[in-house]
């Protein structure tokens, strides 16, 4: 009897969506908010939430859109975003490491492709703004037509600048020293890219912030 091999499933799995939604309406904008190890007790949106907790602009997006409520993807930054890439169970992400100096930290599109290349297939324009975790190769030309990242593999020496003084490569060229709060730096490159720079106007967007 053959096992049944749910991740290669699970890959399909936003392609699918997306293809049985697009026959019923027109295509959408989807911004997807990605955080690092933080809990549902921290948006308010959520039941769980403490009362101290209010985050009003979060909880309007959420009113208009998608909350995930009974999903799990990995409890560590690293095989969490490469679950969210790929599609797989964090242990069947076999090409891609965290360090990016050293073998085995390059990234293999045959072996774990990202699912944005379906949307891009679609029509829409991919983007992704901010932290990088998941390989040296973050992707830019290939599954993202447009991106500011701070690639962590890429200059280990500054993984740790987390909040400032941070590496940031645009549009897949040389990395810059950019100052300032890395978390207000990537709302203002959102706010511009979502009010239209860089991005074809007559394209629906897909961007992962």
């Amino acid at each position: 009897m053959k096992a049944f091999r749910f991740p290669r499933l699970l890959k399909f799995l936003p392609l699918a969506l997306f293809l049985s939604a697009s026959h019923a309406a027109e295509q959408p904008n989807i911004l997807y908010i990605y955080t690092d190890d933080q809990s549902d007790r921290t948006v308010s949106c959520y039941e769980r939430a403490e009362p101290w907790v209010d985050t009003p602009n979060i909880d309007r997006l959420a009113d208009k859109g998608v909350r995930f409520k009974h999903a799990y993807n990995g409890t560590w930054c690293m095989p969490a975003r490469a679950t969210f890439l790929t599609g797989k169970l964090p242990y069947g992400v076999e090409s891609m490491r965290m360090e990016g100096d050293y073998p085995g930290s390059e990234y293999d599109p045959k072996k774990a492709p990202f699912w944005m290349s379906s949307f891009k297939q679609a029509g829409y324009t991919t983007a992704q703004i901010g932290k990088w975790h998941t390989g040296a190769d973050a992707g830019y030309g290939r599954e993202w037509d447009f991106q500011i990242v701070w690639n962590r593999p890429k200059f280990p020496k500054n993984a740790g600048a987390y909040y400032d003084n941070q590496l940031i490569s645009f549009q897949g060229g040389e990395a810059k020293l950019v100052k300032g709060y890395s978390t207000d730096n990537y709302t203002k490159w959102a706010v511009d890219y979502l009010k239209g720079e860089g991005r074809d106007p007559d394209k629906p967007w897909l961007l992962w912030l």
